[in-house]
């Protein structure tokens, strides 16, 4: 199966991500033309081929009008201004991929819902759309948490917003060209010193890259380089997309890329290697993943009819999945568990939807890990019309087919047929396909 190892021996960063990809064969064209379906306008591109500690590879920068390159690595660290493009009132040497710029300047910056609704209202594609806001989330729920802010309101200055909507959207874009592989990464190695913020100095690793990994539960180790190696951008994109962190399983290396920090390291090349291939493993599939949030909440005082009305309003709301389980409460009291699945970015919008739609007083929350077949809706013929299924497949075969109930449901009223005919009919037709 189709595997990208991240081979992050030296850190990472959204730059370097991006350089890795252009390195290993990404067509920079297309990726243009996708990035300008954000509307996002006042940067450009600059790439270029050169070496870092004698290894050769792509330099991937993005030059804000009026600002020249913006590097991921020259942190200003400060108030909530997230990203490894937080604007850091300070001058910092780490030109190991962005400078992150957490500071200061939010007359003139974006909101993280701000851009949230920016890619949202993109014409990119559904996936890329869905992991570019996810990765955001995970760089505002960080800053907002460090911060002592609502996400939403967590603010990209200017320049590193724009950066920072480049990298992310970026990574995703580059992600879906390669063909949605399965994303490993190596053990996750930060630097060792202080970074300038905007009330003094901090210890590596940046709050926000510390809380981001945290959240996710990645291990995380320090080395002997006396910079920053991983930026909040690069943990972002590793806790969103990797599944795991070790050391490379047996993998048939296909192409190899090098993405290029700013700097020249002192103990090691400031590169990110980017190995893609076929897995060789047979316990590894090639299955989707995503994060999603799980909110809980038990009730012993709402009708049955009114519950049956809240899982159909839950899913208009954007629930991706909505179900009631008996459960016996305090008092011996019989009530309901009230669970709802929803993308990680939603959470909080839909914690305050059942707070208000719901008699409870509080909701429980947690994220949890998904893996998903990957699917395609089909349509095939039956003695009557064509009805739309759904297909699952994993490891290059099918395992589940499953037509669509108001596909079926419309056929079989036209025809004057049982249901369960059509469905049938529908089922043996994909299976032949």
């Amino acid at each position: 199966m189709k595997t990208l190892y991240l081979d992050n021996f030296s850190g990472i960063s959204g730059d370097m991500f991006l350089g890795a990809m252009l390195d290993l064969g990404l067509d920079l064209d297309h990726l243009k033309a996708q990035l300008a379906l954000l509307g996002l306008e006042g940067y450009h591109l600059h790439i270029s081929r050169q070496q870092r500690g004698a290894i050769a590879g792509t330099k991937f920068d993005v030059h804000v009008d009026g600002h020249g390159p913006h590097h991921e690595h020259e942190h200003h660290h400060g108030h909530a201004h997230p990203h490894d493009e937080h604007e850091h009132e300070h001058e910092h040497d780490h030109e190991h991929g962005h400078e992150h710029e957490h500071g200061h300047g939010h007359e003139h910056g974006r909101t993280y819902a701000q851009i949230r609704e920016m890619i949202r209202a993109s014409d990119l594609s559904a996936w890329v759309k869905e992991k570019a806001v996810a990765v955001f989330h995970r760089v505002a729920l960080a800053e907002g948490r460090i911060h002592g802010q609502p996400p939403e309101k967590v603010h990209f200055h200017e320049v590193g917003a724009v950066d920072s909507i480049v990298d992310i959207v970026g990574a995703c874009i580059a992600l879906e060209m390669l063909g949605r592989p399965r994303v490993l990464a190596g053990p996750v190695v930060e630097g060792t010193g202080m970074i300038h913020c905007a009330h003094g100095q901090f210890p590596l690793p940046a709050p926000a890259t510390l809380e981001i990994l945290r959240e996710r539960g990645v291990a995380l180790s320090q080395c002997e380089e006396p910079h920053e190696l991983v930026t909040p951008t690069g943990a972002a994109l590793l806790a969103e997309f990797a599944e795991s962190f070790g050391r490379m399983p047996e993998l048939q290396p296909e192409k190899i890329g090098f993405g290029l920090g700013g700097r020249e390291n002192h103990t090691r090349p400031n590169v990110l290697r980017a190995i893609l291939g076929v897995a060789q493993d047979g316990d590894v599939h090639d299955w989707e993943t995503d994060t999603v949030a799980v909110l809980e909440t038990n009730v012993d005082d709402m009708p049955a009819e009114v519950l049956g009305h809240l899982v159909h309003e839950a899913l208009a709301a954007g629930a991706l999945d909505v179900f009631h389980t008996p459960v016996q409460m305090k008092k011996n009291r019989p009530g309901t568990m009230l669970t709802l699945l929803c993308p990680a970015p939603e959470a909080d919008r839909l914690t305050a939807w059942l707070l208000t739609h719901t008699t409870t007083f509080g909701v429980r929350r947690h994220l949890c890990e998904r893996r998903k077949l990957r699917r395609e809706m089909i349509e095939v013929q039956t003695p009557h019309g064509p009805v739309a299924v759904k297909v699952g497949r994993l490891n290059g075969g099918v395992v589940q087919v499953s037509p669509e109930y108001e596909s079926c449901r419309e056929l079989a009223t036209r025809a004057g047929v049982p249901l369960r005919t059509v469905y049938d009919w529908a089922r043996r037709a994909a299976e032949t396909t």
